[in-house]
């Protein structure tokens, strides 16, 4: 039956990853995958979660099924954390959470609802934009077309592009957007910017799917989401995406959540209803540890403010990172301008780079970054900035 079968590729990224493991040379950088590294190299457990951790093995009492709602508390803190209580939809009771095996399975799940929906749904996503967007969404039988967002020799937004392109898409349609932290340019909208959207979107009858990855490690937990705020109050219908991985360093717990916001009451019990039937039908429930680890801590409010600490220090590194970054490769590479990471957001910046040259980083410099060149600001510290800008100024001045 099998027989036929051949080996798929790997993926862009985890490969590289497989390619790093295996480079013995001990002044390797890892600027691939997207997780957040301290100083010495680690991705730690956060000591607020720690303490979460520690306090719930101390009083949980079962290992039982979850509803397929997922963790009750967990749905709670995120429904907070993302749109704050004093949110119309949530004051009006439009607004419903349900948990799902990290933001990936909110995507997929996400995705299914709108199949459900409308099996001939377009659903429009940013070029670039993350790479795994494509095979989540189109794997649930949507198709998928591109709206222009990046430009990558100058490394500015194709904002009035990108407005004409959603101006074109038929009513109905659904329109990706990351609310902060671009992954992969790290260039974000501006407030401005977000409301010219939100008026086209009314005007235009689309749905956002607003994938919220990195929620304070942009610009702040609040200001990380004003587009979200925004859209969700002027908008009759708003989908939301959230991933736990970044924020609370939960990546292997796969911790995340679906957020739907309705015109009504009746319509937001409906699309729950759904959800539930979608979930059971591809994971049947959640895993409960690392949603149980964030409802424990968001309902202790010494824990609680010790991660948003936290959530801010790891923040501000990533900030200064990409500052000394940028000032390095001015120093390195003063005729090719790389200021352009000293003004984005978040974890990651498309650097520009040809493949020649991305090659050149890994076979004679020991550097491991995306084939599109995306780099990982959060996985380099002081002493591996100044090596990763040798290597690019060494790759750019090379013919």
């Amino acid at each position: 039956m099998f027989e036929h079968l051949r080996a798929c590729p790997p993926d862009p990224i985890l490969g590289i990853s497989v390619l790093y493991a295996a480079d013995s040379n001990p002044a390797k950088i890892d600027v691939g995958v997207g997780v957040y590294r301290d100083a010495t190299g680690a991705t730690p457990i956060m000591e607020s979660v720690l303490q979460a951790q520690a306090l719930l093995a101390a009083t949980q009492t079962s290992k039982s099924y979850l509803p397929t709602a997922g963790n009750a508390a967990f749905n709670r803190a995120i429904t907070e954390l993302v749109l704050g209580l004093d949110h119309v939809a949530v004051r009006e009771d439009r607004a419903v959470t349900l948990q799902t095996p990290g933001g990936c399975g909110a995507l997929r799940l996400a995705a299914d609802l709108i199949h459900t929906a409308n099996a001939k749904a377009l659903v429009a996503v940013s070029r670039p934009t993350w790479s795994h967007h494509h095979a989540l969404i189109g794997g649930a039988g949507v198709s998928i077309i591109e709206y222009p967002y990046y430009d990558h020799g100058t490394h500015t937004l194709l904002y009035a592009s990108m407005l004409e392109a959603l101006e074109q898409l038929p009513s109905g349609s659904v329109v990706l957007l990351q609310p902060s932290c671009h992954n992969p340019t790290g260039a974000d909208l501006t407030p401005v910017q977000w409301h010219e959207i939100g008026a086209l979107l009314l005007r235009r009858g689309l749905v956002p799917l607003l994938d919220l990855a990195y929620q304070g490690l942009g610009e702040g937990l609040l200001t990380d989401v004003y587009a979200v705020h925004h859209l969700a109050s002027i908008l009759p219908e708003v989908l939301i995406t959230v991933s736990c991985s970044k924020n609370f360093g939960l990546y292997r717990e796969r911790t995340g959540a679906v957020i739907y916001v309705g015109r009504s009451p009746a319509d937001k019990h409906a699309i729950h209803t759904q959800l539930m039937t979608l979930a059971r039908r591809l994971y049947s429930m959640a895993p409960d540890h690392g949603a149980a680890i964030v409802g424990t801590l968001w309902e202790q409010a010494a824990l609680r403010q010790l991660w948003m600490a936290e959530l801010e220090a790891m923040r501000r590194r990533v900030h200064s990172l990409r500052q000394h970054l940028a000032a390095q490769l001015k120093e390195a590479s003063p005729l090719t301008d790389f200021e352009f990471i000293a003004k984005q957001s978040g974890m990651f910046s498309l650097l520009g780079l040809t493949q020649p040259q991305v090659e050149a980083l890994r076979v004679h410099h020991h550097v491991y970054c995306a084939p599109d060149s995306r780099i990982n600001v959060a996985g380099l510290n002081e002493e591996s900035v100044a090596r990763l800008a040798a290597a690019i100024a060494a790759v750019v001045r090379s013919p």
